[in-house]
Parts: structure tokens; C-alpha cells; sequence
């Protein structure tokens, strides 16, 4: 599936819009008392921990959303945006993009 944060896909042509469609991923607070325990793993101002765990969340929040894609009927995503929200200790990382269906 492809995914691009682009509104168009080039060399394709969008055949049908299924609307919009969102992935979220929440880290709880566990997460950062790990990566704190784990600071010796900071190197030039860099959490290896830190930054796989974000990079986790991104990757779960991406695949919920090209599921949710399929499931309204598409096999693209286009204007993909990432957030990222701290709640309660918690962070979230949301994708959100308009489910599509390409040409052949």
C-alpha cells in the first residue's frame, strides 16, 4: 500500500476517496521510567531507547492506519500527517490520512 504524505501519487490517478482514516499508538508512562533507567544509553544528546520506542509507536500507528484503509475500501493513503501528543504521562502518536483508491 502506499502511503505519502503528498495529497496526489504521481503517475496515478485517484478513482475514488473512502474518507478519512486514523492510527493511534500510546506509550505509557512505564516507558519513560525505562528509558530514564536506561539514560547511560544517551550518547551526543540522543536516547537510543528513547528513540526506538518512538520509532515503535510510529510504525504501530502507521500500520493501524493502512488497515483502517483497506477496511474502508482503499489501496492508498494520501496526506498522511503524524502527531504526537503527550496525555497523562502517556504519549500517543496519531497518523491520519484520506483513505483512496488508485488506478491500476
Amino acid at each position: 500500500m502506499i502511503v505519502t504524505t503528498t495529497p496526489t501519487v504521481e503517475g496515478r490517478r485517484i478513482v475514488a476517496y473512502h474518507g478519512v482514516v486514523v492510527g493511534e499508538a500510546i506509550l505509557g508512562a512505564n516507558v519513560f521510567r525505562d528509558v530514564f533507567a536506561s539514560i547511560t544509553d544517551i550518547v551526543g544528546g540522543r536516547s537510543g531507547a528513547y528513540e526506538a520506542s518512538l520509532m515503535e509507536a510510529r510504525e504501530t500507528a502507521l500500520a493501524e492506519l493502512e488497515q483502517r484503509a483497506t477496511q474502508a475500501g482503499g489501496n492508498a493513503v494520501v496526506g498522511v500527517d503524524l502527531d504526537y501528543e503527550v496525555i497523562n504521562n502517556m504519549l500517543m502518536v496519531s497518523a491520519s490520512g484520506t483513505s483512496v483508491t488508485l488506478d491500476e
